[in-house]
């Protein structure tokens, strides 16, 4: 990934209790919950465990009154009734409170093993003018991709990918599973190369069944052997989401004048005029982004856009989307 020398990228904010706080005592507004789907927003929480809390509470807060209304109660525990289910198993109890008809998922039905897949290379610990890198997007998605699930009583592991997978915590859908997951996460430093596909092939060798593997990548990487990887996962049954998170600074290139880049994995530095380059550069992202659609459409995988600047809650919604499709 090329950063920009001449810009220098502003401090974080400062870290305190007192913004913990502020954040506990938000949880209990549900209006105020959604702004916490904002990544802007979530980075002022120190803590991952509420970064995650409130990121899910938001974004279930704010399916009520939404085109979803009901899904989250589908998404729980409940699935619609259809023609031929048995009537003793409709939930009144939740018809009371929708109109709608819902019938008791079997254990069977409800269970749905996940893998979350973080890439840990040293270009995902970029930003621009963002308060996130790359890397707390992906770290802060993740914790609450792994909250949600487990909440939902789904067992859920973590791979965690340089060259190889260098951290792996085997899906259990225990709820003290959860400090375990967060505890790893939040001590993860981008760094290095990353070969995510040997890494999603090695995933396929040790995912045991079939379940459902999330990849958080900027995927600023070849090709070939990432979609190799994908189709490995593919084959062996599992249904697979890939967000591909960018900066919000390298979807839009939005540098003026000589600018001096380094490639943070490299450290090779190349001093360009901006306005000349933008136009090439845009077309070349896009037909990187373009190559991977086509191919992960292909293959039936959810491909997914994002940018740091991007609400949280449209990553859940893409998770919540892929879960009710698999029953």
């Amino acid at each position: 990934m090329w950063s920009q020398g001449k810009a220098a990228v502003s401090g974080k904010p400062p870290k305190s209790s007192s913004q913990d706080k502020k954040g506990a005592a938000a949880k209990d507004n549900p209006r105020s919950m959604e702004s916490y789907l904002r990544p802007e927003v979530i980075q002022q929480v120190s803590r991952l465990d509420l970064r995650a809390r409130f990121i899910v509470e938001g974004f279930l807060s704010g399916l009520h009154g939404s085109p979803f209304q009901g899904f989250s109660v589908e998404f729980s525990e409940h699935r619609k009734y259809t023609p031929g289910d048995d009537i003793k198993d409709i939930d009144w109890n939740v018809y009371a409170k929708t109109e709608k008809y819902y019938v008791k998922k079997f254990k069977a039905e409800t269970t749905m093993q996940g893998w979350l897949v973080v890439d840990s290379s040293a270009s995902m610990g970029w930003t621009f003018r963002q308060e996130m890198t790359k890397f707390d997007y992906a770290i802060s998605l993740t914790a609450a991709l792994a909250y949600l699930m487990i909440y939902q009583q789904d067992p859920v592991g973590l791979a965690v990918c340089g060259k190889t997978i260098e951290r792996i915590l085997p899906p259990r859908a225990r709820r003290s599973h959860l400090p375990s997951m967060l505890s790893t996460l939040t001590n993860l430093k981008p760094h290095g190369e990353t070969d995510l596909g040997a890494c999603l092939i090695q995933l396929a060798g040790v995912a045991r069944g079939k379940g459902l593997v999330i990849v958080l990548s900027d995927l600023l990487t070849d090709i070939d052997p990432v979609i190799a990887g994908l189709h490995r996962l593919r084959h062996s049954g599992h249904e697979v989401i890939v967000f591909n998170i960018l900066d919000e600074a390298e979807t839009r290139f939005p540098f003026d004048g000589y600018c001096q880049f380094e490639d943070i994995e490299s450290a090779a530095t190349l001093t360009l005029e901006a306005k000349s380059i933008r136009q090439d550069y845009l077309d070349a992202l896009s037909a990187h982004q373009t190559r991977f659609k086509d191919e992960c459409h292909k293959a039936q995988i959810d491909f997914v856009p994002m940018d740091t600047s991007v609400n949280f809650g449209s990553a859940l919604l893409e998770y919540l989307q892929q879960r009710s499709r698999r029953f």
